[in-house]
């Protein structure tokens, strides 16, 4: 014969038990953020906003692959690549990121971008502060992105080092620009030659 279920214990105990969290949870101390006057430290490897990065001597990592924008499930990355030339080169390959967007009101930093990037053009940063009143200004486009000049750099578009080719820059051979690099004129940008030979 099956034995017949136990009884369970009596309905009073039920809710008391199902109360045991809240009250354990009432006399705890709560943690309160002072935020925004005091700042949150991240992990290190917090994916905020975006950068393209630049090689040492300056000139800029991003190809104008697109491969970010195809790996991007939210479809939050816009890119164009153009060619570079002697006269006006931005990247030490065939072709630089002409047009560079991320649209932040659709991006979910997933950092699948960053995967998907081939000349590690693309990290992201510590900073977490994207909000706006504005749809137009979560667009944040090239210049926006672009990492700043550190010393040794010299601003795009410039030509490559002397002797070097596009696998010596990836190899990490050129750690800084060749002395007498000079910033050549941005025609494509609608930039022209001044008299000192720099474009206006």
């Amino acid at each position: 014969m099956a034995e017949e279920p136990k009884e369970t214990k009596p309905g009073f105990q039920n809710p008391v038990a199902g109360f045991g969290v809240t009250f354990k949870a009432m006399f705890k101390k709560r943690l309160t953020e002072q935020y925004p006057e005091q700042q949150k430290t991240t992990a290190p490897r917090f994916h905020g906003r975006h950068q393209l990065n630049r090689h040492p001597d300056g000139l800029e990592k991003c190809i104008g692959c697109e491969l970010c924008a195809w790996a991007c499930p939210a479809d939050a990355i816009y890119v164009e690549g153009a060619d570079n030339t002697d006269e006006e080169r931005y990247s030490p390959g065939e072709r630089y990121g002409r047009v560079y967007q991320i649209n932040y009101a659709r991006c979910i930093l997933c950092g699948l971008c960053i995967e998907a990037c081939p000349t590690r053009a693309l990290t992201m940063t510590n900073e977490f502060e994207l909000a706006d009143s504005s749809r137009a200004n979560l667009i944040y486009t090239k210049e926006q992105l672009l990492a700043g000049l550190d010393e040794g750099m010299v601003d795009t578009p410039h030509s490559i080092f002397p002797g070097t080719d596009e696998q010596d820059y990836y190899r990490g051979l050129v750690t800084e620009a060749a002395p007498g690099t000079e910033r050549q004129v941005a025609v494509s940008k609608g930039e022209k030659p001044t008299e000192e030979g720099v474009g206006a």
